[in-house]
């Protein structure tokens, strides 16, 4: 197992930086691109999650770590939650919605995984 020595090493946020990838990828197209306002949320909202996972980790203290993952959670519905409006009024189909739904859905679980071991280890 690597040892964790940047944020760059954590799985967490390799994934929410494909996440932030797929988003921006996703609102190119031509259907997403004219609505400015959801591209923007959509957009802030991905990259929320990984500079919140960043942040977390550069600050070295466990009980900030665990706030900013919280930050970076909330971030991971609102994408998801953003993916909606956009499914709803046809500009992506359902694979498009399926595939980075899943992905902010995987990290929003490995976020509260990786939570929850934090605490774990602050309590002891």
């Amino acid at each position: 197992m690597k040892k964790i020595e940047q944020f760059e090493d954590l799985e967490v946020w390799q994934l929410a930086r494909e996440l932030a990838k797929q988003v921006y990828c996703l609102t190119a197209g031509k259907n997403v691109a004219r609505d400015f306002g959801l591209v923007g949320q959509m957009q802030r909202s991905a990259v929320s999650v990984m500079a919140n996972i960043a942040e977390g980790f550069e600050r070295r203290s466990n009980k900030e770590f665990i706030h900013f993952l919280s930050i970076a959670k909330g971030s991971c519905g609102e994408v998801r939650s953003h993916l909606y409006v956009a499914l709803d009024v046809g500009y992506i189909n359902n694979d498009e919605f399926t595939q980075v739904s899943n992905l902010a859905e995987t990290i929003s679980k490995s976020i509260a995984g990786f939570t929850k071991y934090l605490k774990s280890k602050d309590s002891k």
